[in-house]
């Protein structure tokens, strides 16, 4: 085989396999038997009506927590039972709907956090030139999120946005090759959605995205292909313009209900 077509069919193969998973809390079916395929250099969004299962199925990839039952394949090794330290070294990063920053700390200290943790380094009392080349992706960093102009500024000082901003800037530390994004739009302004847009729209392709939106015009022009559950279950998958065209997307959204589609 040439490089050409191993290239190419390294490009099919997924590098996130879901197969039958599930997760219960007690009695509760959070999610239940779903089958997902996402390849390298991906953009999926997964979307649905509050309680669809979106977050639990990001906690059950991350390794937060384990599946009742079912398989979870990333970059072809069986993660299934692998908590979420065993998988970042994969190149697995993520953000959370609520906010993980350091708000004592400057922008630029934030990123420099990340990156040390990202490279599996330490603080040290006294810089070496190791920190000192981790200071400086740091605040490359920093620009690559636009937040350039205020990387000396504490993170509690931040607008909404701006943090935002930042908490992507953390997930991107250590070069990820697979960044999931949990509801990267929740409480921005309209100029800030926007911004938030155009940034991720210019993700490089090295990088695979997996995002929860309850945004849909966000979620939808980031997006290539689109997962939308309800219930715990994948209940349509497809384009953007598929999914702004599906009766049962607007049913569940408008609160409609689940009707008969099962």
């Amino acid at each position: 085989m040439s490089q050409t077509e191993t290239s190419a069919a390294e490009s099919v193969v997924p590098i996130l396999r879901l197969r039958g998973v599930g997760r219960r809390f007690g009695g509760v079916h959070a999610v239940r038997g779903v089958d997902l395929d996402v390849r390298a250099g991906e953009r999926r969004a997964v979307l649905g009506p509050n309680g669809a299962g979106k977050t639990t199925l990001f906690n059950v990839i991350a390794g937060e927590f384990p599946p009742t039952e079912g398989s979870v394949e990333l970059f072809g090794v069986d993660v299934t039972n692998k908590p979420a330290r065993a998988r970042v070294p994969l190149g697995v990063t993520r953000t959370f709907q609520i906010s993980r920053l350091f708000g004592g700390l400057s922008v630029a200290d934030n990123l420099y956090v990340s990156i040390i943790g990202a490279e599996g380094g330490h603080l040290r009392p006294i810089r070496n030139a190791k920190d000192r080349a981790y200071h400086a992706q740091a605040r490359e960093l920093g620009d690559r999120v636009g937040l350039g102009g205020v990387l000396d500024e504490l993170v509690g000082a931040l607008s909404h946005g701006e943090q935002r901003q930042l908490e992507i800037g953390m997930a991107l530390a250590g070069d990820p090759k697979l960044i999931m994004l949990d509801e990267p739009a929740a409480g921005l302004a309209r100029a800030e959605r926007v911004k938030l847009t155009e940034m991720l729209l210019g993700f490089d392709r090295s990088i695979t995205m997996i995002l929860i939106e309850h945004d849909m015009d966000v979620a939808l022009t980031v997006a290539e292909h689109v997962t939308m559950m309800h219930d715990g279950r994948i209940v349509v998958e497809g384009t953007p313009s598929e999914i702004r065209g599906n009766q049962l997307v607007h049913d569940l959204y408008l609160g409609k209900g689940h009707r008969n589609h099962e």
